[in-house]
C-alpha cells in the first residue's frame, strides 16, 4: 500500500513507503497497555481473538482465552458483576452501538482487579454479530477514586459531627461555610444562621480591636496560624476564649480561594490556666505575690532603679514569736493572723511597691523609686506600727511584733539574690537587737552571718561526733551543803576553741538542732546523776534546761522520758527548767505538756523569775515547784535599794505559794547573806562553784559536798 503524501495537504509532505498493514496493526495491538479482543455473542462471550496484553490484564495468555481453551471471560468476570455487564453489552448489541462498563475480574493468581471495557457490536465476515473492544486494568485509578470518595464521606461526616468548629472565610471577614459545632460555640441555632448573620468578623466577633487584622497578616505571611488565641463575643454578648488553627486555600494557579480552619472553645482551659498562673505566682493563703513573682518584680525594679538612678529597697520581714501563736492557738488562728498582717502590709504600700510572702511568717517588701533614706525609714516605721496593731484571735487580743532587715540597691548588692541574702542577714540582726525593730545591712553583719553558718555546720559535725560535754554547777542550801546540780552544755572545738553557750544555743534553736543537742545533754546528765546518787540517802537533784522551741513539737515528753529510762534515773530526781517564753501565745498546749511531765514525776522550775511581765500569773496557774530568782536581781540588790526590795518580795511570794526559791548568780558573801536572811532556800553562783566537768564535780562531792568561802 502506498500512502499519498498529498492526503494531508501540501504543508505536510511525507516520504512514501510501502507498509505491511497486518504487521503494523499486530504491533500496535499487542503493545497496548490492555487487551484487545473479538468475542462471540454467546453465553460465555467466547473469545475469537485476544491480544497479548491479556496476560497483563488477567494473568491468562491469549492462547488460554481463545475458544475458552482454559477459561472463559464469563468465568473471569466477578460473579456479582456478570449480570450487570451482560445487560450493558446486550443493550449495546440491540442498538448496534457502543458500550463502556466498569467491573471486577478475578485474575489467574486470584487477585481481584477493576477493569474498564469499551466495545462495539459489529457484524463479522459472515454477517454474525460479534463484539470487538478493549479491556484496560483500572485498579489503581479505581483505588484513587475510592479513596477520594471515602475521604469526601469522612470529611463530610467530620465537618458535620466534629466537636470543633470548622469554617471557611473570606479575606474581608465573611464566613463562606461553617459546621454545626461552630454555630454552637458562637451561640447560633444553626450553621446557616451563623453564616447569614455574622457578616463582619472583624467588628462583630473579636473583642480586641485589630485582632482579625493580626490573623490575616499571619495568614498572608505564613500561610497558616496555629493556636491563635482570642477573646470573642458570642451571639448573646457573652465573652469566650477560642483557639484557631487555619490555613490559606489556594487554587491550581496559586490564586486565593479562602481561609479554612478550626475553632475550639478554650474558655474553661483559659480560666484554669489563669488560675494556675495566679497560683504559680501568688501565695494561696494571703493572695500576695510569692517568691516567683517577687523575683520578677525585683528584676523589673532593679532595671528601673539603674535607669533612673533611684534606690531599690528590699525589706525582709519576720514576725516575732509567730510559732508560739501558731502552735498554741492552732493553725487556723495562725492563718488568720498571717492574712490580717498581709492585708495591713498591702494597704500601707504604694501601687509601685510589692509585698510578697516567701515563707511561713516571712514577707519581703520591694520599695521602688525612693531616692531618700529618710523616706525609706518613714515607711519602715509605718510598717512596724501596722504589724503591731492588736489582732483578735480565738476571742483574745494579741500584739505581734516583727523584725525587719533592709538591703538597698546599689550599695548592698546589684542582683536579687545578693540583696535578699543581705536583707535576711539584717533581719537576724534586728531579732538579736531585741525584735520589733529594723536594721540596715552592713558588711559587718555579713561577716557575722558567715560565722553563724560556719558555726551551724560545725555543730552538726560535733553532734555526730559527740563532741559536746556537760559541766555541772552546784546548788547549795543555807548550810552550804550541795543539794543539787544544774547541767550546762559546753563545747570546745578543735579549731575554734571554746565556744560559749550564748553563741551556740541560739544557732541550735534557729537551725533545728536544739532537740538533738538537748537530748545529748540530758543523757549525759542523767547518766552522771545516777552514778552520784548511788548510795546517797538524799539524792542530788539534777536540773536541765528545756528550750521553749521543744514545746512546739508533739513528742518532747516521750523523748525526755526515753532518755531518762535509758539511763536508769528516776524522774523525781530531775528538775526541768523552763522560761516564761514557753507560755507565749495560747498557753493551753504548754500547760498540757507540763502537766504530763508532772504526772511522770518530774519537778518543774521557772527560770529567770522576776524579769517577765506576767510571772505572777504563771506562779498561780501552772504546776511549778521551783522559782529561780534571776541573776539580774541578785547582782543589783547591793547597789539599788529598789532591786533589793524586788528580790525580797519575789522570795516572799515564792514562799507564800509554797515554792522552793533558788537564787542564781550569787557572787559574793553579802549577796548570799541577804538572800539567806530573806528566806531563800537554795543558792547557785560563782561564789559557791563555777560550772565544773563531771570528774571535778565528783571530786567536790567526795570532799564532803560542803562549800566553804
Amino acid at each position: 500500500m502506498t500512502l499519498d503524501p498529498s492526503a494531508n495537504g501540501p504543508s505536510s509532505l511525507l516520504s512514501c513507503e510501502v507498509l505491511d498493514r497486518p504487521r503494523v496493526l499486530d504491533t500496535l495491538v499487542n503493545n497496548l497497555e490492555g487487551m484487545a479482543y473479538r468475542c462471540r455473542n454467546d453465553a460465555s462471550w467466547t473469545m475469537i481473538f485476544v491480544s497479548q496484553g491479556a496476560l497483563g490484564v488477567c494473568g491468562y495468555s491469549a492462547a488460554e482465552l481463545v475458544d475458552d481453551t482454559n477459561v472463559s471471560w464469563e468465568q473471569i468476570t466477578h460473579a456479582n458483576d456478570r449480570l450487570r455487564v451482560r445487560r450493558c453489552i446486550e443493550q449495546a448489541i440491540a442498538k448496534v452501538g457502543r458500550f463502556s462498563v466498569h467491573y471486577r475480574i478475578r485474575t489467574a493468581s486470584g487477585i481481584l482487579k477493576w477493569v474498564i471495557e469499551r466495545g462495539v457490536a459489529v457484524p463479522d465476515e459472515q454477517g454474525e454479530i460479534v463484539v470487538e473492544g478493549f479491556i484496560e486494568d483500572i485498579t489503581a485509578q479505581r483505588a484513587v477514586l475510592d479513596a477520594l470518595e471515602q475521604a469526601e464521606l469522612r470529611y463530610r461526616s467530620i465537618f458535620e459531627n466534629a466537636s470543633e468548629g470548622i469554617f471557611q472565610s473570606t479575606r474581608d471577614g465573611r464566613y463562606l461555610a461553617a459546621n454545626p459545632a461552630l454555630a454552637r460555640i458562637y451561640g447560633y441555632d444553626s450553621a446557616a444562621e451563623l453564616v447569614a448573620d455574622l457578616a463582619d468578623i472583624e467588628r462583630r466577633l473579636y473583642v480586641e480591636a485589630g485582632r482579625r487584622e493580626v490573623f490575616c497578616q499571619l495568614m498572608e505571611r505564613q500561610g497558616e496560624v496555629l493556636n491563635f488565641e482570642s477573646e470573642v463575643y458570642r451571639r448573646d454578648g457573652a465573652r469566650i476564649w477560642i483557639s484557631e488553627n487555619a490555613h490559606v486555600v489556594r487554587g491550581a494557579n496559586d490564586e486565593f480561594i479562602c481561609y479554612e480552619g478550626t475553632v475550639q472553645d478554650i474558655s474553661e482551659r483559659k480560666h484554669y490556666q489563669q488560675q494556675l498562673e495566679r497560683q504559680a505566682n501568688h501565695d494561696l493563703l494571703t493572695g500576695l505575690p510569692n517568691r516567683i513573682l517577687l523575683n520578677d518584680r525585683i528584676e523589673q525594679g532593679l532595671a528601673r532603679a539603674a535607669r533612673l538612678g533611684y534606690y531599690l529597697t528590699l525589706v525582709f520581714i519576720d514576725l516575732d514569736n509567730f510559732k508560739f501563736i501558731n502552735d498554741g492557738l492552732g493553725h487556723v488562728a495562725g492563718d488568720e493572723l498571717l492574712k490580717c498582717i498581709a492585708a495591713r502590709l498591702a494597704a500601707s504600700l504604694r501601687g509601685s511597691d510589692t509585698i510578697a510572702r516567701v515563707g511561713g511568717d516571712e514577707f519581703v517588701l520591694v520599695l521602688s523609686d525612693h531616692y531618700r533614706i529618710s523616706t525609706v525609714i518613714s515607711l519602715l516605721e509605718r510598717v512596724l506600727n501596722e504589724i503591731w496593731r492588736p489582732v483578735t484571735l480565738a476571742g483574745r487580743e494579741f500584739q505581734v511584733g516583727a523584725s525587719l532587715g533592709v538591703a538597698m540597691f546599689p550599695d548592698d548588692g546589684e542582683d536579687a539574690q545578693t540583696l535578699l541574702k543581705h536583707a535576711d542577714i539584717a533581719m537576724y540582726a534586728a531579732k538579736k537587737r531585741g525584735r520589733n525593730n529594723f536594721q540596715f545591712f552592713t558588711h559587718d553583719l555579713n561577716r557575722i552571718a558567715d560565722e553563724r553558718l560556719n558555726l551551724e555546720a560545725a555543730m552538726r559535725v560535733a553532734l555526730e561526733r559527740d563532741e559536746f560535754t556537760v559541766h555541772y554547777q552546784a546548788k547549795v542550801d543555807a548550810s552550804r551543803r550541795i543539794v543539787g546540780v544544774e547541767a550546762l552544755a559546753r563545747w570546745t572545738h578543735a579549731e575554734l576553741g571554746v565556744i560559749g553557750p550564748d553563741r551556740f544555743i541560739p544557732v541550735a534553736e534557729e537551725s533545728g538542732l536544739i532537740m538533738p543537742l538537748t537530748l545529748a545533754v540530758l543523757r549525759r546528765a542523767f547518766r552522771d546523776a545516777r552514778q552520784w546518787n548511788l548510795g546517797r540517802a538524799i539524792p542530788l537533784m539534777v536540773a536541765v534546761n528545756l528550750s521553749p522551741l521543744l514545746f512546739l513539737g508533739d513528742d518532747v515528753v516521750d523523748r525526755v522520758c526515753t532518755a531518762l529510762d535509758d539511763e536508769g534515773l528516776p524522774a523525781n530526781q530531775v528538775e526541768l527548767e523552763i522560761t516564761e517564753t514557753v507560755f507565749l501565745g495560747d498557753d493551753t498546749r504548754a500547760v498540757s505538756i507540763l502537766a504530763e511531765f508532772k504526772a511522770r514525776g518530774f519537778r518543774l522550775a521557772m527560770d529567770d523569775f522576776g524579769t517577765g511581765y506576767s510571772a505572777l500569773s504563771y506562779l498561780r496557774r501552772f504546776p511549778l515547784d521551783i522559782i529561780k530568782i534571776d541573776r539580774s536581781l541578785v547582782t543589783g540588790l547591793e547597789q539599788e535599794e529598789e532591786v533589793a526590795m524586788i528580790a525580797s518580795a519575789a522570795i516572799s511570794l515564792g514562799k507564800s505559794l509554797r515554792k522552793t526559791v533558788v537564787a542564781e548568780g550569787v557572787e559574793n558573801a553579802a549577796q548570799f547573806d541577804f538572800l539567806r536572811r530573806n528566806g531563800c532556800d537554795e543558792f547557785q553562783g560563782y561564789l559557791l562553784s563555777r560550772p565544773l566537768p563531771a570528774a571535778q564535780f565528783t571530786a567536790l562531792l567526795a570532799a564532803g559536798g560542803v562549800i566553804h568561802f
